[in-house]
């Protein structure tokens, strides 16, 4: 099998070079041009030579981790985070669809509206309230022109490699005596790896010779860990396991203090409601998604603090 790769210097795509690599060969490819194999387009403004890497590379599978993700920054973005979004995504799409290759394509919650308090599910209608939420439909869209197709919406995407929220609340809580962390926005942080290690499970299921999936799996499937929990609580559980296991940091923050979002004002609109029902997913694929605090207390095992 040969995988085609992009976003790989990304936190999803750094995982996905390590999950991916036991399926077969891996072509991953960044946004630097220069940097990649043989001068392969990884980068998704340049719709042509986007085209031309996958003819060349001729994959069996194409995996989509790169995007536009800067939500505030795509308000005043717009034509740069619809051609990445969505343009770009219907590329791929149309090139899959002629090579008779699987797609496998990453998305968000913002692509509803986040009311209510019912986890969203797959078939749930959408209202998008930002730029970012509506060029990642349209991708959405856009993809789902290829017939061997996979759309994973995902939610609070963290990673060790790099920064991250947990991160943030250290440094802040050794310089601040109060934070004050947004408690109406709710949610399951998600660590790149445990979405790099599904997207491995999925393709293995539905492309690998001799197993049991196929191409009625194809459609949108919601991935997060699982639980719940606000950025609020997200803040407190950091602080207290770092307490545990780094006595020595010294944080000085005496108050978490819990505001609603309107005390951070953005240029997009956030979702409150980011919960996402994943059961579909579980029961196509066999998985069991584990707790959100999982995933974040071995990240917090992982990075550096000081």
């Amino acid at each position: 099998m040969k995988i085609l790769l992009l976003g790989r210097d990304g936190q999803v795509g750094w995982e996905l070079q390590r999950s991916l690599a036991p399926l077969g060969e891996v072509v991953a490819l960044g946004r630097d041009t220069a940097a990649n194999p043989q001068g392969l387009c990884g980068d998704l403004t340049q719709l042509e030579d986007l085209a031309a890497t996958v003819r060349a590379v001729a994959p069996n599978v194409i995996v989509n981790a790169a995007a536009h993700t800067a939500v505030d920054k795509a308000e005043s973005e717009v034509d740069l985070a619809r051609v990445i979004n969505a343009v770009a995504p219907g590329v791929l799409a149309d090139e899959a669809q002629r090579l008779g290759a699987w797609l496998v394509h990453y998305s968000t919650d913002y692509v509803f509206d986040g009311s209510g308090e019912a986890p969203w599910k797959e078939t749930d209608g959408t209202g998008p309230l930002s730029v970012y939420g509506r060029t990642k439909l349209a991708g959405e869209q856009a993809v789902a022109r290829c017939d061997k197709h996979l759309i994973f919406r995902t939610s609070w995407v963290y990673s060790a490699r790099g920064g991250n929220f947990a991160r943030t609340m250290v440094r802040l809580a050794q310089t601040r005596e109060l934070l004050q962390v947004i408690n109406d926005q709710y949610g399951a942080p998600t660590g790149a790896d445990l979405l790099a290690d599904v997207t491995a499970h999925a393709i293995r299921q539905v492309v690998y010779p001799g197993a049991t999936g196929a191409i009625r799996d194809a459609g949108v499937y919601h991935l997060a860990a699982a639980g719940c929990t606000t950025w609020f609580d997200y803040a407190n559980y950091v602080l207290a396991r770092v307490r545990i296991a780094y006595p020595a940091i010294q944080l000085i923050a005496e108050e978490v203090r819990a505001v609603p979002t309107s005390a951070f004002p953005t240029a997009a609109r956030r979702p409150h409601n980011s919960r996402l029902d994943t059961v579909k997913l579980r029961d196509t694929f066999g998985l069991h998604l584990p707790q959100w605090q999982d995933g974040v207390a071995r990240m917090l095992s992982e990075i550096e603090i000081v």
